[in-house]
């Protein structure tokens, strides 16, 4: 018997790392954070220019569980919530293909919640960002 809560809103799926493939979109991990490399920093007070100089940060922060670890982009706030040795919710995350590597990311329709520590030991000799993909065009 469903209950009315149940009905409203679907109970997330977690996935782990190892699970991740390029082009999906969705997914909801729990992670520790192993480092973070800010990339970009732009927007600096004295850059001149209207609403359109606000701050933009961008950081490759490598994420991972006990399956794998792969390289997150986090953008402006979410660089606050990714510090080294936290752990993660990450909400509605997709994979993007940088450089032809994986990276994951959330964008407005997802977040990231900071959460208890977890338990389990990061598997970082299994990295999805260090492997390399092509781009395929398939003949329809």
């Amino acid at each position: 018997m469903a209950t009315a809560a149940a009905a409203g809103k679907r109970k997330p799926v977690f996935v782990k790392v190892d699970q991740l493939m390029p082009g999906t979109a969705g997914h909801t991990l729990v992670a520790k954070v192993l480092s973070s490399n800010t990339v970009v920093q732009k927007g600096r007070a004295g850059s001149g220019g209207g609403p359109a100089a606000r701050p933009t940060r961008i950081a490759e922060c490598l994420v991972g569980d006990e399956t794998g670890c792969i390289l997150f982009t986090a953008r402006n706030e979410q660089v606050d919530l990714l510090k080294p040795g936290s752990t993660v919710i990450i909400r509605n995350a997709k994979i993007d293909i940088f450089k032809g590597s994986m990276r994951l990311a959330v964008d407005r329709w997802g977040r990231i919640e900071v959460t208890e520590p977890a338990s389990f030991n990061v598997k970082e000799d299994n990295n999805l960002s260090l492997v390399e993909y092509e781009l395929v065009n398939v003949e329809g």
